[in-house]
């Protein structure tokens, strides 16, 4: 037996999905719900998330997958126990919930809709809810007597060569035949690549892309001598962007050579006499007459600036002296400094 649980909030969906007619086999048991059909049991289960407005996803959709040999010796009465079991092993007694059997497929299995809101408003907490729904599959599966999954995925594991030693043949064959033709080409850009695939082609191996649903490429398949190989069953070294980075490795070193025997002899020219230049030298050579009148206001702005600060030292020094020591000459000097201060602050006045 098989567990999986997961958080949604397409609740409405999601009752409709379980009650489809062609798909339910059973209505096995229900908790604190009186409904029957997804209309009704939707409209309980709201009535009681609404309480809760910050919660996004407030329903709990899980599966319970049943073995083949399993299901053949198990009852009706066997499968309410069961799925009653699971629920509460969940710990979803005090949440709403209900759970059905669906007969699509050829192996039985139990769908369970819960409310994630209890019946105290308590929010039910889905940290590593996957994980945990599998162990309680695996735990009720020792306690029922059932397949355990996990069980089964090691045993299969272990017995794959074993079952099927044609193609664990024909898989050493294509490694061979791969990697001989990868270090051959490997590093010959565009040509290399292109030499690798006909090769592998002419050799009887036929590469095919698989995409997704948006029709993006996400990985490669090989199929050789009747069989098919993912692209990583063969090596790390064949998925789909590394077999590429395998053929651009050398394009790019032959591209940094030249680039840097240019540069050399450039950066020798500039070294002697100019050192560091914040300007680019095809700017720095443009003389001043050119400059622009709105460059030269400001370059003129900054030296009145500096010349009135030196002027209101000097006028601080001349008081001084004024005060202390000699007489006219130097209070009349700082005098006419002042008006020359005066005059500058109108200037800049005007140009702003």
């Amino acid at each position: 037996m098989i567990g999986k649980c997961k958080a949604i909030a397409h609740g409405s969906t999601a009752l409709d999905y379980i009650f489809r007619e062609g798909k339910l086999g059973h209505h096995l048991v229900s908790n604190h719900l009186y409904g029957t059909t997804p209309k009704e049991i939707y409209e309980e289960m709201k009535m009681v998330s609404d309480y809760n407005k910050r919660c996004r996803n407030k329903f709990l959709r899980i599966e319970i997958g049943i073995a083949p040999k399993d299901e053949k010796r198990l009852s009706l009465a066997s499968v309410r126990n069961l799925a009653s079991d699971f629920a509460r092993q969940m710990e979803l007694e005090n949440h709403q919930w209900v759970a059905v059997t669906h007969k699509d497929t050829d192996n039985m299995h139990i769908h369970i809709i819960a409310n994630r809101i209890s019946l105290y408003g308590e929010v039910y907490d889905t940290t590593f809810v996957s994980n945990r729904a599998a162990r309680v599959a695996e735990e009720l599966s020792r306690k029922y007597g059932m397949t355990i999954a996990k069980e089964v995925k090691a045993e299969r594991k272990h017995q794959k060569e074993k079952s099927n030693p044609t193609r664990v043949q024909t898989k050493k064959e294509m490694q061979q035949i791969c990697y001989a033709l990868l270090d051959k080409y490997k590093g010959g850009g565009i040509s290399g690549h292109s030499m690798f695939l006909y090769e592998l082609n002419k050799k009887g191996i036929i590469i095919e892309r698989m995409k997704n649903k948006q029709g993006n490429v996400y990985g490669l398949k090989f199929s050789y001598s009747g069989q098919t190989f993912k692209a990583s069953e063969i090596g790390r070294e064949f998925g789909y962007r590394s077999l590429q980075k395998n053929f651009e490795t050398t394009n790019k070193e032959e591209q940094k050579k030249p680039h840097q025997m240019i540069q050399e002899p450039i950066e020798k020219k500039e070294q002697p006499d100019k050192g560091y230049q914040l300007v680019p030298p095809s700017r720095s050579s443009i003389s001043r007459d050119n400059d622009t009148p709105r460059v030269q206001d400001s370059i003129g702005a900054v030296a009145d600036t500096i010349a009135s600060a030196a002027d209101e030292v000097v006028e601080e020094l001349g008081n001084l002296i004024t005060s202390t020591t000699q007489g006219y000459d130097y209070t009349e000097t700082a005098w006419q400094r002042k008006l020359r201060y005066q005059a500058n602050r109108k200037k800049r006045g005007r140009r702003l």
